[in-house]
């Protein structure tokens, strides 16, 4: 049953809904002219306000407000304490955490991830954005609140019936065999999500995520980061990325200089933390560009 429920999120630290929301980590949320953020995550329409030092959330859904938003906006961890030993590492990196110091790498579902950075490959966020907009709207399940209709992201079982020409009716241009391939690599059994969030050996996911039609290294790497898979350690590497690690870094030439160099300097400089050092970076730099 769809409830409505409201919970007050008191002064979290190392939090912003601009920055958590506009890191390029996830698509389904806007921000109205209040500086109100609705979203959907799972089955659950959720609106969060900032008041003061606090967050108002209301939600319409079937889970839990409060367990949801500790889970969702990875709350039980220590970000202080990441942002500290980051900040250590150099200026670059001192400087861009205090640019984007309220940025939290959510917990997404691992599924709608998946689908979402297939749908990102040589994209624009506004387009991303609308095309799982429609997506949602086409065939996922509807929520009606506050007089709005918002739509789950469609599950595997709800994608089974359609056609490589639907997707591309949508707007997925060369994206829609990709789409077509993976969710039936899902239903099919080729792929066991649950399985997958439970393996810790990060190569092998990696492996896995690759084997999925649309997905190269660097959407394999935005999913290992910013699902409930939350490996830390991938670094994904797009054209901004490229650039500040070029600047910041490797002062080469930017055509010439290739990912694995990237990597190795990243490995190096940031370890197992490499991944929330390209938030840091990458929002930074994109954001004062």
């Amino acid at each position: 049953k769809m409830n409505e429920q409201e919970y007050v999120l008191k002064n979290p630290e190392c939090f912003s809904l601009k920055d958590i929301f506009t890191c390029g980590q996830c698509f389904r949320w806007q921000c109205d002219e209040e500086n109100e953020y609705i979203g959907v995550v799972g089955e659950n329409v959720i609106k969060i306000k900032k008041d003061g030092n606090d967050y108002v959330l209301k939600s319409k859904g079937k889970e839990d407000l409060k367990e949801l938003t500790i889970n969702y906006f990875d709350l039980e961890r220590d970000y202080k304490k990441i942002q500290n030993t980051l900040s250590k590492i150099d200026e670059n990196m001192e400087k861009s955490i205090k640019y984007g110091q309220g940025i939290r790498i959510l917990n997404q579902d691992l599924r709608e991830t998946i689908i979402s950075f297939i749908i990102s490959a040589n994209n624009n966020i506004p387009r991303i954005q609308k095309i799982i907009q429609r997506l949602s709207e086409n065939f996922g399940k509807e929520i009606v609140f506050e007089n709005n209709k918002y739509y789950t992201f469609p599950t595997p079982e709800e994608l089974k019936d359609v056609s490589v020409e639907k997707y591309r009716e949508l707007g997925l241009g060369f994206r829609d065999i990709r789409l077509y391939e993976t969710t039936h690599a899902v239903l099919d059994g080729k792929v066991d999500l649950e399985k997958m969030n439970q393996n810790k050996n990060t190569q092998e996911v990696r492996e896995e995520l690759l084997s999925l039609s649309g997905v190269g290294p660097k959407v394999a790497d935005c999913v290992l980061l910013f699902s409930t898979l939350k490996r830390f350690e991938a670094f994904p590497i797009d054209v901004w990325v490229n650039r500040v690690m070029n600047e910041l870094y490797i002062h080469g030439d930017e055509n010439k200089i290739n990912k694995k160099q990237i990597e190795k300097v990243a490995n190096e400089k940031f370890g197992d933390l490499a991944g929330l050092a390209q938030q840091y970076l990458f929002y930074w730099r994109r954001e004062l560009q």
